[in-house]
């Protein structure tokens, strides 16, 4: 537990906002040349495999991310000077996601060199606050073929066996301008505003049992340049939480076809994610007896091609807030839950495969 504080504290004295991550990423790399593992870097991602990797055997990533959104205002102490106060850890990224990412390295530094009936590759990975291309999305093609993820987050060391996704659009209106005396012209206001109503009225049929209806939000609007012209274009920014029940091209084309706006842009690449059922991160869930649920935020999951899950020692609602901390006990409790899952897992794959029907 003590290598997990002294790690996790380098962390948040460590500034490494999205794109910053460099010295968190040498954090990582002397973590890991203390312990004599072998590592690679690309740009601020740091990764290392098993000590006997073996390519017919499934490998299982352990992921979690190295950045930090910026201090918010609201900060009573300074978010770089990590301080244990009560049985808290406090500093910034402390809960999102660094007990996370720690708990994780600790459990694959001392499984690192175990014979296992599968082999691990642990990522400590950037951009993830931003979804940037510099992140997990980028390191992909260089890892070894995955067969499963787990994602650490903070989710009360609940397991989430469901993530919803996001699509971003900006949809523009075209209308005729006029002079607003004469009521001349055609309002691209008004048309935006029919569409945002279409769009608020949530016409997503589909639900999904873990994580409900798609939830559509408009969360920016742009119009008009003086009072007397009856403007020609508006334009609007769309949120929208998707889930299992659509893929994103389907989605895409229900807008198409009921919007007048036309979409401007679009982000398709962070979509929802569901482990299939009998898969066997749900087994070892019965077996541990970890609840699972289905998380509306965003994480990396979003971006892996092979089934997932996320799950972390922390709160969720602790993360982007001011005097963000991290409870000594849930770092250790992290810690455990890792170890026990992964035990676990090796036994059930003892007979078993990762994925039965």
């Amino acid at each position: 537990m003590t290598a997990a504080v002294e790690l996790l504290t380098q962390l948040i004295a460590t500034f490494s906002p999205s794109r910053e991550e460099s010295h968190a990423a040498a954090i990582i790399e002397r973590f890991f040349a203390e312990r004599n593992i072998p590592w690679q870097r690309s740009g601020n991602n740091v990764w290392a495999c098993s000590a006997s990797f073996d390519q017919s055997k499934p490998t299982i990533l352990l992921n979690s991310h190295l950045d930090t959104v910026r201090p918010v205002a609201g900060w009573t102490r300074n978010p770089l000077s990590p301080t244990i106060e009560g049985g808290r850890l406090y500093g910034l990224g402390s809960n999102d996601a660094g007990a996370s990412l720690v708990a994780l390295a600790v459990v694959f530094a001392e499984l690192w060199s175990h014979p296992l009936p599968y082999n691990l590759v642990f990522a400590a990975t950037a951009e993830e606050e931003i979804s940037g291309t510099g992140g997990i999305s980028s390191l992909l093609s260089q890892l070894p073929r995955l067969d499963a993820a787990i994602v650490g987050e903070p989710t009360s060391l609940r397991m989430a066996i469901a993530e919803r996704g996001l699509m971003v659009l900006r949809c523009v209106a075209e209308g005729v301008a006029g002079h607003a005396a004469h009521g001349t012209g055609v309002n691209a206001i008004d048309i935006a505003l029919d569409d945002i109503a279409w769009l608020h009225a949530q016409p997503f049929e589909r639900t999904s049992d873990l994580l409900g209806r798609v939830r559509a939000t408009v969360t920016m609007i742009s119009a008009g340049s003086q009072h007397n012209v009856i403007p020609d274009r508006c334009s609007f920014t769309v949120d929208l939480r998707t889930t299992d029940a659509y893929t994103h091209e389907e989605l895409l084309g229900m807008l198409k076809a009921n919007l007048r706006s036309r979409i401007e842009q679009v982000s398709l690449r962070l979509r929802p994610s569901r482990l299939p059922a009998g898969h066997a991160f749900l087994r070892v869930a019965e077996r541990l007896g970890i609840p699972c649920y289905g998380s509306p935020t965003l994480s990396d999951q979003a971006l892996l091609p092979v089934p997932s899950i996320k799950m972390g020692p922390g709160d969720s609602q602790r993360s982007h807030t001011a005097d963000e901390y991290i409870e000594l006990a849930e770092l250790a409790e992290g810690i455990a839950r890792y170890r026990a899952f992964l035990a676990t897992l090796a036994e059930y794959l003892s007979n078993h495969s990762l994925l039965e029907e």
